[in-house]
This record gives structure tokens, C-alpha cells and sequence, in this order.
């Protein structure tokens, strides 16, 4: 790719386009849409005002009461009738759900949803740098504009700590479309002397980029200690109380509703009550949900909550547009209706209905009164090196034993704690009358395995198998050690994914053909699966808020008490394992 394109594409215009622009507004050529008598939300002056709005390609050029000169194939759509707004922006998407970052922002945009600020954990752990940087560059051709967080840890004890090297880190940081530095789930870590953790912060800072954090229940000492160290956001309050001390110490602050934690109407009702009239330092979020969270919207979900928790419309879509641009220093580009600013803009039918019946990305129509304007086309993930899960190793019986003294619990979806077995584990299939049932986990090589209970998973699910985890590696757990094989086999036969089984028989599975963690589908045809699935594990007794959360997070050290790692089981607080892997 040439300098001019890779320029071009990253929106500092080359001259000739930046000519090309200006010639539109001189009236010697013509804008290739305008948006005529629109009452639009001008967030320099939070007042709806009206205007004619110009589009030339993928930039607005010109909003005012002028009409263009030279109106040559220029589309004019009457808006007298509609409101304009800018196009929203999540900041804190994780599109590794089941769906990939393609087919989510491709689901987004027809929300309305125009812009994305992802976590780049899958591709910075998958890839090599080089295909992964090449990837983020490609991802952001489409329509959606696409921008990346840089994590400083795997939010898990890994076996190559080799993967976060300098030379790495350096890269992803200082890449354009990368804004930030976090979310910093290791500051536990930082606060008690991690130095290298602490210099990609600073390195973070040198770049003026900010910082993520990911602070659950923090005083108001640990914050501001966070804060000295460079952290400028967070987005983990579970209370009204817990947000305001946020905003009272300087930190922007990101009000989360996602599906184990749907927060956002008990918290604006609890900051409202504590006095906060004033949420320019406010974002939301829908944290990284299941594909189903989505299906009655993304962004436009959260502003519609804002609405109707009494908040001025100007601060609830301020909260998912312009309040994020500003933040992030990208208000010259986005989050404005404004010269300048690229051409993402939704097309509403009141101020009190979010959802738009029209969508603007990059200029481009994406819905158009109501209909979807494009198909959905596959993105070239083999390009990038991503392909299926492949096990060249088997499983058998013998592999699978069960003699630990220590077991996990499920407290919630979430959270697992330590438990003492109970029960004899010498047989193979275990009683359907209680929560106990066998839990192993596999390198994705086949080289290691942690072999365990689980309590609280389910009362009768016979034979699970998954690589949808944090780290690719599989896990199994089920009353049958036979049907835990036979769904292991089954899994490795479909290329990844996660496989349920029944005396022997598969009765629901989940494809994943990337890496074995992520859906190549349409967004709607992951939906659709996750439910069925979600359906049969809940129906044998799942009885938590979010399986795909839980799968997530056997292995995530940023959670308490206890995690199934790939050095072992891990006690998160002391940080020390308690029971290694053990070599196959």
C-alpha cells in the first residue's frame, strides 16, 4: 500500500482529496450528498439548530444555511422532517464474543453504532505483530470507523510471558489507530512495584494517549493512587456512589449496562439522587455482551436508557458521541456534526427514539428509511493467518482423572472460589441429584491438562466441550467422562467451537471457525446459535446470568478467588499456584 492511501485511509486527507473538498465548498464541484433543512444537534453549542448539511464522499464539508451551486448526481435527501445526529461511538467493545470485530461492526453500524474502540487481546495473542497490525489497518476500510486499545497483560497466568516483548508493545502503542493504553485489569500488580507494566503506562502517557482501568470497588485512596500513575478513566462502578467518586477525582467517567452487569438505569437514578446534574465527563458502554444482549441495539439501547432515566437528550447522546470524540482527542474527526468530521450521521424520526431509521458511515448509506442497503460480506480472515482450530492429538478416557482434593465453585457466573470435593471421584459418571461435575482443562496443543470439579455449573450436563476461553485452550466438563471425550472429538471434527453430548450423541454445538473462539457468521445467525445453545445448558440446569461469560473467565486473573490457568489452579489473591498443570 502506498503512503498516500495508508494516509488517506487513517483521515489525514491527502491535498488532492483536501483540494477536491475545498472545490465542493467554492461551488466548482458537486457534493455527492447534501441533507437539506435538517435539524441537527450541534454539540459546540448543545442546541439543536438547522441547517443544510454537505457531504462530499466521506467527509462533511460544509453545514449552514447555503444550498451547493453545482448540485451535479448529488443525492438531496428532505430532513426537514427528522433530527440529525452524530454517529455513536462504543468505546469499550470486546468483538470477541462469539462474533469477530467484522461481523459486530457490521451489526453496530446498522444500529447506528459508527464507531468502535476494541480490545485488541485475541489479535495481539493470535498473531504475529505484523498480521495483526496489517489486520487493524484492512478492518478499518470498512464503513465502521475501527480503533484499538493496547492491553499490558493477558488478564491470565500465560506460559509464554515472552508474548508481551518491547519491541511488540512499542509497536501497538504508537500505531494510529490505537488510543489507548489498558483496560489495566493487572494495577494490583503495578501498585505493588511491577515496573514493566508501569513503563508502557508512562510510554502511554508520552504519547498522549490515556489510560483504561479496570477498577472494581476502589476507595477513593486506590483511585487516586491509580490516578498519580496515569489512569484517566474507568469503567467498573456497580453504584451511583461508586461513579461519583470517580467524577469527584478527575477521572472521565464510563457508565457500564452490559448482560451480567445491565447497571445503567440504577446508576444514573443513584447519581442524579447524589446531585450530578452535569455529565460531560460521563461515557456508556455495553462492555464486550453476548451476541443476544445486542438484539434490541447497542448504543442506541444505552441513549434510549439515559432518556428515559431524565437526562437531557443533549448529555445522553453527548454520552455516546462527543464526550467519547473529546476524550479520546478525536473530536476533529468524529462525534460532531461539523466540517471536517468524517460522514457518520444518523437520520432519527424523534429526539426520544435513538434508534435511527437512517445511517451515514464514512458517507456511505447503511440503512436507508429503514431497510438494510448492502449484504453482508464475508471479510478474507485466511489473508491474516486466521483460520480453524486444528488438534492433531486425541483424547481418550485414560487421560481424564479426577483425584484432587480441591474443587471450584461457581459463585455466580463470575466469580469461583475454592471448595473442599466431597464426593468420590473414582467413578466416571457422576449422579444428576447435585452440582458436582468433572471440569478439565487442555492446552490447545495437547501438551498440558487440569483436571478438577466443578460446583454450580449445571446438575445435568453429561458431555461439554469448548475453545471458546481466554486463552484458546479447551475446556470439558460433564457428568460422563465418556460423553466429556466423545464431545472433545466431536468439537475437533466441526474445527473448534463448543459441542454439548448426551450418551454419545451430539445434541447442540456452536461452530467457531476462527481460532476456534470466534464466528465467521452474520451477527443475527450468532444470535441464533447462542441461543439454542445457551437454551440446552440451561434446560441441564446452567442456572447463572451468562454462560459465554463464564466459559470467558475460567481463566481471567483480574476475578476473584480462584482461576483455572495454564500454569495451574491460581489463587488470584495470593498470587501463587496452588495446583500445577500437569505435562501429558
Amino acid at each position: 500500500m502506498g503512503d498516500d492511501q495508508m494516509t488517506e485511509r487513517l483521515y489525514r486527507w491527502t491535498k488532492k482529496r483536501l483540494r477536491q473538498q475545498l472545490a465542493v465548498v467554492q461551488g466548482e464541484r458537486a457534493p455527492s450528498l447534501v441533507l437539506k433543512d435538517a435539524t441537527y444537534l450541534n454539540h459546540a453549542r448543545r442546541k439543536w439548530l438547522k441547517a443544510n448539511i454537505w457531504v462530499a464522499e466521506d467527509r462533511i464539508v460544509y453545514v449552514g444555511k447555503g444550498m451547493p451551486p453545482v448540485l451535479t448526481n448529488t443525492e438531496i435527501v428532505d430532513c426537514s422532517q427528522s433530527r440529525v445526529v452524530p454517529g455513536y461511538i462504543e468505546h469499550h467493545a470486546h468483538p470477541f464474543q462469539l462474533y469477530n470485530p467484522h461481523s459486530f461492526a457490521n451489526y453496530a453500524a446498522s444500529r447506528g453504532t459508527t464507531t468502535l474502540i476494541n480490545d485488541n487481546m485475541t489479535f495481539f495473542l493470535y498473531l504475529d505483530k505484523k498480521k495483526a497490525l496489517t489486520l487493524i489497518d484492512a478492518l478499518d476500510e470498512l464503513p465502521t470507523s475501527m480503533y484499538w486499545w493496547c492491553r499490558y497483560d493477558a488478564q491470565t497466568e500465560l506460559n509464554d510471558e515472552e508474548l508481551f516483548s518491547n519491541s511488540k508493545m512499542k509497536e501497538w502503542l504508537e500505531h494510529p489507530l490505537v488510543v489507548q493504553g489498558g483496560e489495566l485489569t493487572s494495577w494490583p500488580k503495578v501498585l505493588t512495584g511491577d515496573d514493566s507494566i508501569l513503563h508502557w503506562m508512562q510510554e502511554t502517557t508520552r504519547l498522549r494517549k490515556p489510560i483504561e482501568g479496570h477498577l472494581p470497588g476502589a476507595s477513593e485512596r486506590t483511585l487516586a493512587q491509580m490516578a498519580l500513575l496515569g489512569v484517566t478513566c474507568d469503567h467498573e462502578s456497580m453504584t451511583g456512589e461508586e461513579a461519583v467518586r470517580r467524577l469527584d477525582l478527575g477521572y472521565m467517567t464510563s457508565l457500564r449496562h452490559s448482560s451480567i452487569r445491565p447497571d445503567l438505569p440504577k446508576l444514573l437514578k443513584e447519581m442524579q439522587e447524589l446531585g450530578v446534574d452535569y455529565f460531560d465527563r460521563c461515557l456508556m458502554t455495553t462492555d464486550g455482551s453476548p451476541p443476544s444482549f445486542y438484539e434490541d441495539g447497542l448504543m442506541d439501547k444505552l441513549i434510549r436508557i439515559a432518556i428515559e432515566s431524565g437526562l437531557d437528550p443533549i448529555d445522553a447522546y453527548a454520552m455516546a458521541s462527543y464526550n467519547v470524540a473529546k476524550y479520546y482527542q478525536l473530536d476533529h474527526k468524529l462525534g460532531m456534526i461539523a466540517p471536517g468530521r468524517i460522514a457518520h450521521l444518523n437520520i432519527l424520526d424523534s429526539v426520544e427514539n435513538p434508534t435511527p431509521t437512517s445511517v451515514l458511515a464514512k458517507g456511505k448509506w447503511i440503512v436507508r428509511d429503514g431497510k438494510q442497503c448492502e449484504e453482508y460480506e464475508p471479510f478474507p480472515w485466511e489473508e491474516y493467518g486466521i483460520g480453524s482450530f486444528e488438534a492433531n492429538w486425541d483424547l481418550t478416557e485414560n487421560d481424564l482423572h479426577f483425584s484432587m482434593p480441591m474443587g471450584i465453585e461457581m459463585v455466580n457466573a463470575v466469580i469461583l472460589k475454592p471448595y473442599q470435593i466431597p464426593i468420590e471421584c473414582t467413578d466416571r459418571i457422576l449422579s444428576i441429584e447435585h452440582e458436582e461435575s468433572f471440569f478439565a482443562m487442555i492446552d490447545k496443543n495437547g501438551e498440558w491438562l487440569i483436571t478438577t470439579m466443578i460446583k454450580g455449573f449445571a446438575t445435568h450436563v453429561f458431555g461439554f466441550a469448548s475453545s471458546f476461553s481466554n486463552t484458546g485452550d479447551i475446556i470439558l466438563i460433564g457428568k460422563s467422562v465418556a460423553d466429556m471425550v466423545a464431545a472433545f472429538r466431536a468439537l475437533k471434527e466441526q474445527g473448534g467451537g463448543m459441542t454439548l453430548v448426551e450418551d454419545g450423541e451430539v445434541i447442540g454445538s456452536i461452530p467457531l471457525q476462527l481460532f476456534g473462539i470466534l464466528s465467521a457468521k452474520p451477527m443475527q445467525e450468532i444470535m441464533k446459535d447462542e441461543k439454542k445453545f445457551v437454551k440446552l445448558l440451561r434446560d441441564r440446569g446452567y442456572k447463572h446470568e451468562d454462560p459465554i461469560y463464564s466459559l470467558l473467565f475460567f481463566s481471567s486473573t483480574h476475578l476473584p478467588y480462584i482461576r483455572v490457568t495454564q500454569r495451574g489452579i491460581y489463587d488470584v489473591k495470593k498470587k501463587t499456584v496452588l495446583f500445577p498443570a500437569i505435562m501429558r
